[in-house]
């Protein structure tokens, strides 16, 4: 239980930190943050919930690294279910809290501002293509989790992992922002697409199937390369 309920608030915090920066601050051009800062903002998320409730539940905060996790025999496949479930309930529990404060401003309207939404097409901030969204999410997702296993693993210098972990999801926000809003988290996508409109909704299968997907092929190539930890990563107790 107390690994379901890290997950739950390490995704909460993941989701209200990065998209709350994208909806709260980077609208306002005299908030100076930009794309650099809502990409920090998600490394800087993970960051500190990895320090702050990793040691629980193993602090993955996204269903594709529990899935990942699991086809590199770093996690059991019972927990994988109870997992993305709080994951899903977290991130929806933060947007609806972020949805509440961004409605304190009169006339806005989140689904014209796009609500830190995911999207292709027509709703990808530079207007790249659906076999150019899937491609750098599978990408991008694949790469995430060999920076997992190899900073969790035997080989690893120990107590770096946070930090190295934090700062992939920070570089892979500055690469895909402009691509697709950067998803690398099924979870991510899907809370704060449900205030986001009809758009959102139509094009979350994507945000599902290339992060799950590129999670399990980087769970397979560092099952080659990388030793197992010296304990399942978030295995539940």
């Amino acid at each position: 239980m107390k690994a379901l309920i890290a997950e739950f608030i390490g995704t909460f915090w993941l989701v209200l930190g990065g998209c709350g920066s994208a909806v709260l601050s980077a609208a306002f051009p005299e908030s100076g943050i930009g794309l650099l800062g809502v990409s920090l903002a998600f490394g800087l998320s993970v960051l500190t919930m990895a320090h702050a409730v990793g040691p629980l539940s193993g602090g993955h905060f996204n269903p594709a690294v529990t899935v990942g996790l699991c086809v590199a025999g770093r996690f059991p496949a019972r927990g994988v279910l109870p997992y993305v479930a709080v994951q899903v309930l977290g991130a929806v529990a933060a947007a609806a809290v972020l949805a509440v404060i961004a409605s304190g401003k009169p006339g806005v309207d989140l689904a014209a501002g796009g609500f830190a939404a995911n999207g292709y097409g027509a709703h990808s901030p530079g207007g790249y293509s659906l076999a150019a969204a899937a491609l750098t999410e599978v990408v991008l997702t694949a790469c995430f989790l060999l920076v997992i296993l190899g900073a969790t693993s035997r080989q690893a210098a120990p107590g770096f992992a946070p930090l190295a972990i934090g700062l992939a999801l920070t570089l892979i926000h500055l690469i895909s922002i402009p691509v697709t809003n950067t998803s690398v988290n099924p979870a991510r996508s899907a809370g704060v697409a449900l205030f986001a409109g009809d758009w959102a909704l139509g094009q979350l299968w994507l945000f599902w199937l290339a992060p799950i997907a590129g999670g399990v092929i980087g769970a397979a190539a560092g099952r080659v390369l990388f030793d197992a930890p010296l304990a399942p990563a978030g295995a539940p107790r």
